[in-house]
This record gives C-alpha cells, structure tokens and sequence, in this order.
C-alpha cells in the first residue's frame, strides 16, 4: 500500500493535478501570454508529446511537423468528423478540430505519443485545442483589423497624392465611398502635425478623433514624425490647436485656405509654417501670419511676369501640365526621395518630370536664385488661378528686378536680413556665400576661407533669428534667397525671356 501511495504522489506531482495544469492552461489567455506557438509548446511538455498545429493545406501554423494520415486530416477539417483517436504503428495519436474564421480553413491539433493517452492527457488535449481556437480567433480578428486600418489609411493616402497633383475630380470620387461630403468643398486647409516617430501612429489616431472624420488624416510617407490633416472645415484647426496644447513634444503647422487643387502648395504652406512653430510658445503656427515677399509685390506685375516665364508650358495637354507643375512644386520645397514618397512615384520619376520643367523653361535648377524665382512663380500662378479675376492684365515685358524694385519689399527684405547684423560671427556674410554657392557648405567654406562645418553651425544659428528653416530647403529658404535679391546682396538669376546682358537673360552659348 505504501508504494502505491507513493507511486500516485509521484504522478501526481509529474501531473501537478488538474487544478495545475488547469491552472498554467488559464495562463496562457492572460493578456500577456496570448501565443498559439507557446500553448502548443506547453501541450507538448504537458503530455510528452510531439504537437502539430496545421491548416487543411499542410500549412503549419504552430508545433513540430508530422506525418499524418491526409484522409482523415482532411475529413476533420472539412466537418465530417470533429476529432479522432488512433493507434498508428506504435504511436498513439489525438486529432482534435480547431474551427477559425471565416474565410480562413480550419485547423488541426495533432497530438503524438508513444504511450496510450490516458483521461488526464486527454482531457489537457480537449481543453488545450479550446484555449488554441479562441487565441487563433482573437489572433485573427486583430489581423483582419490591422488589414482594414491599413487599407483605410492607404486609401486616405492615395486621396492625398491625387489632390497633389490636382486631380480633384478622381479624389472626390475615391473619398465618396467611405466619406461621403469629406471633399464636398472647393478649399481647404492643409495643417502638418509633428512628434517623435514612436508617437505617430497614437498621434494620428488622436487627429482622427478630435476631427471626428471631418478631416483627411494622413500618416505622412516622406517624414516618419509627420501627420499631414487636410480639413475642409475650420473648427479642425482649432480641435488640432487643443491637441498640441496638451500634448508635450507636439508642433502643428497650418495653410493659408486654399482650393483643393492647390493642395501640394498648401502643403508646403503648412510645413513651412511648422519651421515657425517651433519657436513659438504655443507651438503652432499658420503661414497666413507671416509676411510673403509675394504680398508685398505688384500683383500686375506679378501676374505678368509669371505668365511669361510659365508660357513654355502652356501648350501642354492639361493634366500633362498639372502633373509638371504639381511635381516641381514639391520638388522645389522637399528631396526628390521625399517628393516621390509624397506623391506615390519613383524618385526617377519626379526627377524626370523636373527635368523637363527646367528644359522647357531653360533653367538651371542648381542655381538657388533661379530655384526661388521658379518657386515665386508657380505659387503665384496658382494664386491667380484660384482668384482669376484679380489683376487679371499685367504688363507684358515684366521681369524679375521689376518685381523686386519696390519699397515694401525692399523694407521688408532689409528687415529681414537686418535681425542677423547683432552676431559678431557674421551670419550675414556666411548665409549669402552659402546661398551663392547652392546651399553647398563645402564650396562656401572655400570661399570664405573657414571649414565647411562653421558654414553649417551659422546658417543654423540663422535659422532661429529669422523663423526660417534653411538647411533643409524649400519655401523659407527661397524668401530668404527673394531677401537677397532685393538688396542687391546677390546677382539676379537668369532667366527665359528677356534680352541678351537683360540681368534676366538665361547664359547662351
């Protein structure tokens, strides 16, 4: 009797009871243990068992692979029966069906042992293949989440790059379907929303809620810290406002409002209102409270002179003409990567694009003068578009230093320019070498004489003087450049359309 007794205390401590693996069962529906591979691995040490879990193709999902009798797998996965129990050649098996969701097939637990099954393993075997359908349930319901969310946030991108490049028409028709009135508007305001990328994807979804889906909230697929808001309606603005307030480490960034069709350039609107931002104690900031250099020109003038330099454009087919202008407007504000990334296309593409821009219009987009007059002139095109009837004649034969003549915007550039006079280092005379030397701290230095990383660490001591970002290029750096210009602290770019030694004229030769 004694070694009886003690023979059932040592199954019993082997076995650990069924309150024990009842117990280390439970555990694995814990929310920190919820994986299908670790309960099968537990089943497998719980019986001394080889485990398979596989779907009704032989795919495994979890466990050891197996050799198994097909035809039975295939009548427990198809219903016909829900399990079964054999002897095979000295193995004893279990076969248990495990259902899924639909669409998915179901499933089998295959548990192999050399030793007989008794009514403990057996009934860790039933229990196990329970806990293992409701994980793959939950496993995958949260899958077929993920997908839905990624579908709807790559359907909010593609409405995004269509709107891009002007295609307004399609984009209305996309949004329809799940966002019925989103893009029932002629304008919008684009507002950029930035932090840490480890918070983005939390960030987008708080965007989400407090526009109550009023708004296109899109992750945005240049800058991994961006959340790019399209919002038709105003109170987005102020609901996004309130976000950054409370939010430590958050900036926001607005458009002036714009037509949906000049999207791309509400969109360096708002990242260039974002460089503001971060100097500003409510770390938002829109574009429209800044003085333009455009604002302070003729609008005449301005109309005429953009008519003239565009002209080469205008015999192109109208959405051949769209997709140009909108690529080389992001492409003069952001990397060609960056660019190519935002609208969905390769970077050869947008290189391409830009290329033909310049040939047509016989430029030299290296030359940061010639980049910024292009710059001035395409927003300004797009302005005048979205108010044709403004200022609708100008004259015929303006030119760039026309535009630049006048005493606001000299006032303005002095201003400007003046804020970097205080510094001892001579910001000043740093940041006009770097403009004229294409935004190249190398060729810079040499010609001042210092190392290339001194160039570096004045133009970003620039950058908090003027409110400007610099570095990275785009609309900040291209007023700055217009700034110059009008003092006469650089030489005029060349440009189509004028006279042979006109301060516009392009090089011939």
């Amino acid at each position: 009797m004694a070694g009886r007794g003690d023979g059932t205390r040592q199954q019993d401590a082997r076995a650990g009871g069924h309150a024990g693996w009842a117990e280390e069962l439970l555990d694995h529906l814990r929310p920190a243990g919820r994986d299908v591979r670790r309960v099968v691995t537990w089943l497998a040490g719980a019986v001394d068992a080889a485990v398979t879990l596989r779907d009704g193709t032989g795919g495994l999902l979890a466990g050891t692979r197996t050799p198994l009798d097909e035809h039975l797998v295939a009548d427990i996965t198809a219903g016909r029966i829900a399990s079964a129990a054999l002897e095979d050649g000295g193995r004893h098996l279990r076969l248990v069906r495990v259902e899924r969701a639909h669409p998915a097939p179901s499933a089998v637990l295959a548990v192999v042992r050399d030793a007989p099954f008794d009514r403990r393993a057996a009934d860790i075997v039933t229990h196990t293949a329970q806990v293992v359908e409701l994980l793959l349930a939950e496993h995958e319901s949260t899958a077929a989440g993920r997908r839905l969310r990624r579908a709807t946030s790559d359907l909010r991108l593609a409405i995004l790059q269509l709107l891009m490049v002007e295609d307004t028409v399609s984009a209305r028709r996309v949004a329809a379907g799940l966002w019925p009135g989103l893009l029932d508007t002629d304008t919008a305001c684009v507002y950029v929303v930035e932090s840490v990328p480890e918070e983005r994807d939390r960030l987008a979804e708080e965007c989400l809620s407090v526009t109550a889906d009023r708004a296109l909230v899109v992750r945005c697929p240049a800058m991994d810290e961006h959340v790019i808001v399209l919002a038709p309606r105003d109170t987005a603005g102020e609901a996004l406002r309130s976000l950054v307030g409370r939010t430590p480490g958050v900036f926001l960034g607005g458009s002036a409002r714009q037509s949906l069709a000049r999207t791309a350039t509400a969109y360096g609107q708002a990242v260039s209102a974002l460089a503001v931002a971060r100097f500003r104690p409510g770390k938002a900031a829109v574009y429209a409270e800044r003085t333009r250099p455009e604002r302070l020109m003729d609008p005449a003038v301005l109309r005429g002179w953009t008519a003239r330099l565009l002209r080469p454009l205008d015999g192109l087919p109208h959405h051949t003409r769209a997709e140009l202008l909108a690529t080389t407007r992001l492409g003069l504000e952001f990397t060609a990567v960056n660019t190519a990334k935002v609208l969905g296309v390769s970077r050869n593409t947008v290189r391409a694009r830009m290329d033909r821009v310049e040939g047509l219009l016989r430029t030299d987009f290296t030359d940061l003068t010639v980049r910024a007059a292009v710059h001035l002139a395409l927003n300004a095109q797009a302005a005048f578009q979205a108010h044709p009837g403004d200022d609708a004649a100008g004259p015929g034969r303006a030119c760039l230093t026309d535009l630049l003549a006048g005493p606001a915007l000299r006032t303005w550039a002095g201003h400007l320019l003046g804020r970097l006079e205080p510094d001892a280092r001579n910001l000043r005379r740093t940041l006009r070498a770097w403009i004229a030397a294409g935004g190249n701290a190398e060729r810079a230095a040499r010609r001042l004489g210092v190392h290339a990383q001194t160039v570096r660490e004045h133009v970003r001591s620039v950058e908090p003087a003027l409110e400007r970002r610099l570095l990275a290029g785009g609309g900040d750096l291209y007023e700055v450049v217009l700034a110059h210009l009008a003092v006469g602290d650089l030489d005029q770019p060349r440009l189509p359309g004028t006279k042979p030694g006109h301060p516009d004229s392009p090089v011939h030769g």
